[in-house]
Order: structure tokens, then C-alpha cells, then sequence
């Protein structure tokens, strides 16, 4: 499940990427392979990081050493935020989920740009719409079975079964399941340039009977 966002947070998000763009419009751009990591958890890097083009996933590992996928970024977003709190080491680890280019931004640098632009309070904003969407999240994952997290969740990029399962919390072969019981009772489709159509009442009302 995805928090709604408001034309509010959709007009900040654009003014950020617009900022963002002019700010780092001479800095070198770095290229990620596919599977490749930006950082690890416990690293202690300083940097925000803008993407230009591609996916960028977040993931932490639980005390078993099972992944958790907190959230995936597109071209356009920003990651690595956590390292304006001054906490120091990482707590999550980001993967490149397709070749990605993006830039970094040291943290000071970042405040300097947010200030000029006058976007603090947006930043404020968003970053509280950031944690809700963590926070049901987590919510989701202790009081909902793995059938209903998967139909609750909210996909705006491509993903793979495999990345669906660590969103939700259970083994790829379930999703499998549980995305053709979705397909066999006209909850989803495909279209024809292989993209998922979800019917968004059809799913809602299922989700509830079963709940």
C-alpha cells in the first residue's frame, strides 16, 4: 500500500527534480551496471543521489538474513537521504535494478540548494509522506498475509517476481501463485506492450472478502 500523494507533494517532487537538475548540470555523472550496488549498508558515504535515468532499489536484511525491499526509485527521485540525519553508516543497501546514471551530491551541498530554492518546507513534507509509506509498510508486513500486502501494493515501475516478493515478504514461487489467481479471476491483464492493467475495484473487492 502506497500513501496517496496530493497535487501538493506532485508539484514538489517536480520543482526538487527541476532544482536538482540545475544544480548538478555540470557534475560528472555516474554510471551503475545492472545488479551493481550505489552503497551498502554500514557505509558511510555523505552523498544524496539524483538519478538521471534508470531504477534504483533500497534493501535491508533482516536478523535471519532475509531481504526486505523498502522502496524502488526512478528517474526523476532522489535516494540516499538518511545521510542528512548525521547517523553516520548506512542502514540500507541500494542496487541498481537496470544500468542507472546519477549524480551525487554531498549533503551540504544539498541544504545549500534546498535553501536557495526555498524548498525546505516541501522537503519536510515529503520526507513525512516518505516514513507513512515505510511505516504501512512494516504495518503490512505484521498483520497481513502475503496474498493481501501483494494485491495492496502499489507498482509504477517494472519489477520483477523476484523483487515483488521481498516488497511483500514471501518466496517468488507464491507471487507466481497468487499473481496467476489474480490473472484467472480478471483482477489484472496484460496489455499488449506486456504492461500490467490492474482492475483496481475487482482486486479491492476481492482483498476485502478474503481479509
Amino acid at each position: 500500500m502506497t500513501i496517496q500523494q496530493t497535487p501538493q507533494a506532485d508539484e514538489f517532487k517536480q520543482q526538487l527534480r527541476d532544482s536538482l537538475q540545475r544544480e548538478t548540470q555540470n557534475f560528472r555523472a555516474v554510471k551503475i551496471a545492472r545488479h551493481a550496488n550505489v552503497y551498502s549498508c554500514g557505509d558511510t558515504d555523505e552523498m544524496v543521489y539524483f538519478i538521471e535515468s534508470g531504477q534504483i532499489k533500497l534493501l535491508m536484511l533482516s536478523a535471519d538474513g532475509k531481504e526486505c525491499l523498502l522502496a524502488i526509485h526512478g528517474g526523476g527521485d532522489i535516494f540516499g537521504e538518511l545521510c542528512l540525519s548525521g547517523l553516520g553508516a548506512r542502514l540500507e543497501t541500494a542496487t541498481a535494478m537496470k544500468a542507472t546514471t546519477l549524480k551525487q551530491i554531498p549533503c551540504s551541498q544539498f541544504f545549500a540548494r534546498l535553501s536557495r530554492d526555498s524548498l525546505f518546507e516541501g522537503f519536510v513534507r515529503y520526507l513525512a509522506v516518505r516514513i507513512a509509506d515505510q511505516q504501512q509498510v512494516i504495518a503490512n508486513l505484521v498483520t497481513v498475509d502475503s496474498e493481501q500486502r501483494l494485491g495492496s501494493i502499489r507498482i509504477e515501475l517494472k519489477i520483477s517476481h523476484e523483487e515483488l516478493s521481498e516488497m511483500v515478504g514471501t518466496t517468488r514461487p507464491r507471487i507466481s501463485l497468487f499473481m496467476q489467481r489474480f490473472h484467472n479471476l480478471g483482477l489484472i491483464e496484460t496489455n499488449k506492450d506486456r504492461f500490467l492493467v490492474i482492475k483496481e475495484k475487482k482486486l479491492t473487492d476481492y482483498l476485502a472478502q478474503i481479509a
